[in-house]
């Protein structure tokens, strides 16, 4: 079993960005340093849901802070990028971290929401994202990219930059199971899906991969793939459990697209936003509790999902940098050894 971080990166208000975005850069060397696989990183746009939309810039230089974790996009939101510069991009990023970087891709939030803030027709965005893919995976595996598609037209690109990693850096896919296993990519689904339905997950990815002939993409001899879940450890169930209420409350509210005057369009109002915490506790999207409470999750977790990863949201919400270190720390000194 492996533990890996997602971050959304989301906007504290008790903290100036320039402040947080060292306090975040402190809180990668410390899952770094506690044994952490991967941390992977959101993209998003126009809300409190995430500081570092470009993930390259932030990425580098998470990069420079750490020696071995792995770093990631979870995701590259495709439709919203030009595929050569997501290839330089790339390639940079994997050769400034010495063959760290893991590729996540994905088609963006619902009714492609951010597609069509910047302009696009929504009715594209399935399109644009698999002919963007289709040319990134071509490009880094070649020296010269010719390219003729619906949206895109090279002809003999000298592709001068190259991924440290060969053929091509890990790729990964969210949300959907069998998607990603039909392309032989790495997963991390379930979010909000207890223990019973992770394994259901966990076994439609399987039985898509071991029949998917592009199990390359996954970078590794066996792929990895299972569950995010917002985490919180303190000293007592009760303590975790009520501090978790306050910042998923938090939570919520950073997934809405703030307009002027304050309005907000209740059309566009994502649906993690409307999900209150009991709904959240009931389903299993919230992991909190005494590091005893934790500990047995995750025996569990790794006895009834057959899943060989667990992804943790540690920072998110009103969390403090102080109260996500924290509770990091005691996920890793408590809870990681009793997994085997």
């Amino acid at each position: 079993m492996r533990f890996g971080i997602f971050d959304h990166v989301e906007r504290r208000n008790d903290v100036g960005q320039a402040q947080q975005y060292e306090e975040r850069l402190q809180f990668a060397a410390t899952a770094d340093a506690a044994g952490f696989y991967c941390y992977h990183v959101a993209e998003h746009h126009h809300s409190p849901l995430c500081l570092a939309p470009n993930q390259a810039v932030y990425l580098a230089a998470v990069a420079q802070r750490t020696q071995r974790l792995r770093l990631s996009t979870l995701v590259y939101v495709l439709p919203l990028h030009n595929p050569i510069r997501l290839i330089e991009e790339i390639c940079l990023i994997d050769q400034l971290s010495n063959g760290r970087f893991e590729v996540g891709v994905g088609r963006g939030t619902d009714r492609a929401q951010e597609w069509r803030m910047w302009g696009g027709d929504a009715s594209e965005n399935d399109a644009r994202f698999e002919e963007t893919l289709e040319i990134i995976l071509k490009g880094l595996q070649c020296e010269f990219l010719s390219h003729s598609g619906q949206f895109y037209n090279f002809k003999e690109l000298w592709m001068e930059l190259r991924p440290c990693q060969q053929p091509l850096p890990p790729f990964w896919y969210a949300g959907n199971a069998a998607h990603a296993g039909e392309r032989g990519m790495n997963f991390v689904g379930g979010e909000r899906v207890p223990l019973a339905g992770i394994r259901e997950l966990m076994e439609q990815y399987v039985t898509a991969f071991k029949q998917s002939p592009a199990q390359g993409f996954a970078g590794r001899d066996e792929p990895l793939y299972g569950a995010i879940k917002r985490v919180y450890v303190a000293a007592s169930d009760d303590e975790a459990r009520e501090r978790a209420r306050l910042a998923y409350a938090s939570y919520r509210t950073h997934f809405l697209k703030p307009l002027p005057g304050g309005r907000v369009d209740p059309e566009e109002i994502p649906r993690p936003a409307k999900i209150d915490v009991d709904t959240a506790f009931a389903s299993g999207a919230l992991v909190v509790g005494s590091p005893a409470t934790i500990r047995e999750y995750l025996q569990r977790y790794v006895t009834e999902t057959g899943a060989n990863y667990f992804v943790g949201s540690f920072h998110w919400g009103d969390l403090s940098h102080k109260e996500a270190c924290r509770s990091l720390e005691l996920f890793a000194s408590e809870a990681m050894p009793a997994v085997p």
